[in-house]
C-alpha cells in the first residue's frame, strides 16, 4: 500500500493504458503522461496498434462459441498476458522510456464474454503476468465493479471523454467506433452528459469478409463502395430490438455476433460486396438513429474514432445521415483515434491509483459512482 501511496503523491506519472477490442484484431497501447493541476494534465506521448499473431487471435475466437473450453479460456488468458506485457514493452520503447520510467499499467483486456442482464462480464489477459513481465503495478478487470453497483458495466469511456474533450461553450458527441460502437454526449461546461452503446461497428463486416475471403477487414471501405446495398433487408436489420431500447445499453457478440450474420446469410443468396456494403450501411444508418433519437439536438460535431474511421463508406453514410452535424476525426481534437480507448485505460487506472470514481453512472446505470478494477504488483 505505501508503493500506491508514493505513486499517488507524485505531481507527474506516467501511464501505460492497453485494449484489445470486440474485433480482437490487436492490441492498443498508449503511453500517457497525467500532471495534477495542469491546463492540459493529460499528454500522449507514444501509442501504438499489435497485432495478435493469428494463431492466438483464433484461439480467442474460439472462447466466443458457447461452448468454449475451460482448459482453454484458461491457457489464452496467460498467452494474452504474455501479448499485453509485450505491448507495453513496445510502446515504453518507442516513447525512449525503459520499464522503470512508468509509473502503472491499466489494461481493459480482451472481452469474451458480455451479460449486463445477469450482471456479469468477463475479459481476459492476465494482469498479474504484465506486471510480473514489465515490472509495473498493472490495473485490470475494470468493468466488474461498475456491474456489482447495478450497471451495464460499459460504457467506461465517458469520464474520460469529460476530462479530455468537454468544451465550455459548446455541446459535443465522441463517436468509437470498434467492434460495437459507442457514443458520449459531452455538454458545454463538462457536465454529466449520456453515453451508450449504439449497436454494431466494424464486428460484422469484419465476419463477412473472414467468412468469404479470409480477410480481417474491409480495408478502406473497398468492398462496401463496390456493392449493392438491399434496402429491404437493412430496413429489417434496423427494426432489431436493441437500437429502440432506452438508454443505458451496451451489447456485444452475444448481440451482434455469428449467430446475428447467420441469420442474415439465411435471408438470400448474397455476393460478398453487396452484404458488406447493407451491413456497412446498417453500422452508419443504426449509429444515426441513435444521434436522432437520443441524443440532444444542436451539437457542434461529431468526433470519431476507433477503426470505423478510416472506412471511407461508413464515414460518408453517417455524413449523408446527418447533413447538419459535422463529422469528423477525434484527430481534429487533439488525439490519435487509434488511440482513444487506450488512453481512457491509462486515465481510468490513474482514477483507480488516485481513489477516485471511473464510471459514470448516468451512463451504465449503476447505483452510485465506483473506484473500478483490480491491483496486481510486479
Amino acid at each position: 500500500m505505501r508503493r500506491l501511496a508514493e505513486l499517488a503523491a507524485k505531481e507527474r506519472r506516467r501511464a501505460v493504458g492497453l485494449i484489445s477490442g470486440t474485433s480482437a484484431d490487436g492490441i492498443d497501447a498508449a503511453l500517457v503522461e497525467i500532471t495534477g493541476g495542469a491546463a492540459r494534465p493529460y499528454e500522449v506521448l507514444a501509442n501504438a496498434t499489435l497485432a495478435l499473431a493469428a494463431d492466438l487471435r483464433r484461439d480467442v475466437f474460439a472462447l466466443f462459441a458457447a461452448d468454449a473450453s475451460l482448459d482453454e479460456l484458461c491457457r489464452v488468458n496467460a498467452a494474452l498476458g504474455e501479448a499485453f506485457a509485450a505491448a507495453v514493452l513496445e510502446v515504453v520503447a518507442q516513447a525512449g522510456l525503459a520499464p522503470a520510467d512508468i509509473d502503472l499499467v491499466g489494461s481493459h483486456g480482451q472481452t469474451v464474454r458480455h451479460l449486463p442482464d445477469a450482471g456479469a462480464t468477463l475479459q481476459i489477459g492476465e494482469p498479474a503476468v504484465i506486471a510480473a513481465r514489465t515490472g509495473i503495478v498493472t490495473i485490470a478487470d475494470f468493468r466488474p465493479a461498475d456491474m456489482a453497483h447495478g450497471g451495464e458495466g460499459a460504457p467506461l469511456v465517458p469520464l474520460v471523454d469529460r476530462l479530455l474533450f468537454a468544451h465550455p461553450h459548446e455541446d459535443r458527441l465522441v463517436l468509437n467506433i470498434g467492434g460495437i460502437a459507442n457514443i458520449t454526449v459531452l455538454p458545454a461546461g463538462g457536465g454529466a452528459g449520456l453515453a451508450f452503446d449504439t449497436g454494431p461497428g466494424n464486428a460484422l463486416i469484419d465476419a463477412t469478409v473472414a467468412r468469404f475471403s479470409g480477410e480481417r477487414c474491409d480495408r478502406d471501405g473497398v468492398r462496401a463502395g463496390r456493392g449493392q446495398v438491399d434496402a429491404s433487408v437493412l430496413a429489417e436489420l434496423l427494426q432489431h430490438d436493441f437500437l429502440r431500447r432506452e438508454p443505458p445499453k451496451s451489447t456485444g457478440r452475444e448481440e451482434f455476433g455469428a449467430a446475428f450474420l447467420d441469420d442474415i446469410l439465411g435471408r438470400r443468396d448474397w455476393r460478398e460486396d453487396d452484404l458488406v456494403a447493407t451491413l456497412t450501411a446498417f453500422t452508419a444508418s443504426s449509429i444515426a438513429a441513435a444521434v436522432d433519437r437520443f441524443c440532444p439536438p444542436g451539437a457542434a460535431g461529431l468526433w470519431v474514432a476507433g477503426g470505423g474511421v478510416h472506412n471511407p463508406q461508413i464515414m460518408a453514410g453517417l455524413q449523408a445521415a446527418l447533413p447538419d452535424l459535422p463529422v469528423a476525426s477525434l484527430a481534429a481534437l487533439g488525439i490519435d483515434p487509434d488511440a482513444r480507448e487506450a488512453v481512457t485505460f491509462a486515465v481510468l487506472a490513474d482514477q483507480t491509483l488516485c481513489g477516485r470514481p471511473g464510471n459514470a453512472p448516468v451512463a451504465t446505470g449503476a447505483r452510485r459512482p465506483a473506484v473500478l478494477g483490480k491491483i496486481c504488483f510486479p
